[in-house]
């Protein structure tokens, strides 16, 4: 049995009907060949710019080097109280900050659902209010607070708060539009109001969804809270700081391995209470 042949006439006519099969055309390797060439001159200019020079590199890994020397053992140091007491306040900031954040991002999530509110305009700007407040860092936030109630966990729970607001009104309003919608249709259908569809027919479809988001907003703003003490906003970093001001290295290694122990138990009993709440 012979294996059939293509002859090159064919082979051209083919390449004639789809040119793509056969590779890319000469404008498109330009293309990608010009943007390959600006993105290593970018990557270039970064490195000039920033002044990243071999020598300081090897500078910094040299210095970055004793500081991990200096962390060995670690050690809770005398006032490990303070840094138990530190920690504790920065877990009860980021619960509050996020609690409060979630009781006020309900209401502004279903303000921000298509599904809910269906004017063009309102939908349009609801969610660009989210992203302006989205686009503040919590240091930002905290910097604020500081500056309006004075040092201490309540201007952390306020930046908390403020951050949170709009991240989790994006994410609930998100959930809300992928509801299933023949739940709401069916309320509709048997004579309910819109309040009635978004309580019976929204609310019990979108529930676990921002549960397990408030529970997630809860361990990730465990962390951010930990170094918004750093510009006096209470909580563990404020520890951080001092012992990193004065050379304790090793006690600042205690201070993170104990954040990271609480991040992670945090963690496990948030998978705790959605597996019994959300099943």
């Amino acid at each position: 049995m012979t294996t059939p042949r293509i002859t090159l006439a064919e082979i051209a006519h083919l390449k004639s009907r789809m040119p793509a099969a056969f590779g890319p055309s000469l404008p498109r390797r330009a293309l990608r060949i010009g943007l390959a060439a600006l993105a290593l001159a970018w990557f270039i200019a970064l490195l000039v710019w920033f002044d990243l020079t071999p020598a300081r590199l090897w500078a910094g890994i040299g210095g970055l080097g004793k500081i991990l020397r200096l962390m060995f053992p670690p050690s809770p140091g005398e006032q490990w109280l303070d840094i138990l007491r530190g920690l504790a306040e920065s877990v009860a900031m980021a619960f509050l900050g996020s609690f409060c954040a979630m009781l006020i991002a309900i209401p502004l999530g279903f303000l921000g659902a298509r599904n809910v509110v269906i004017d063009t305009l309102a939908h349009f700007s609801i969610r660009r209010l989210f992203d302006g407040l989205r686009g503040m860092d919590q240091l930002i936030w905290a910097l604020a607070f500081v500056r309006a109630v004075g040092l201490g966990p309540l201007a952390g729970v306020m930046a908390i708060m403020a951050a949170e607001i709009a991240v989790l009104a994006k994410l609930f309003a998100e959930a809300i539009e992928n509801a299933e919608p023949r739940q709401s249709e069916a309320i509709t259908a048997v004579g309910g109001n819109a309040l009635h569809r978004i309580r019976f027919g929204l609310l019990p479809q979108v529930a676990p969804v921002m549960l397990a988001q408030f529970l997630y907003q809860v361990e990730s703003n465990t962390r951010s809270a930990s170094i918004l003490g750093v510009v006096g906003a209470g909580g563990i970093g404020l520890q951080i700081s001092e012992r990193i001001r004065v050379g304790y290295w090793d006690q600042v290694l205690f201070i993170i391995i104990l954040i990271l122990l609480t991040v992670a138990a945090i963690d496990q009993i948030s998978a705790l209470i959605r597996r019994k709440l959300i099943g």
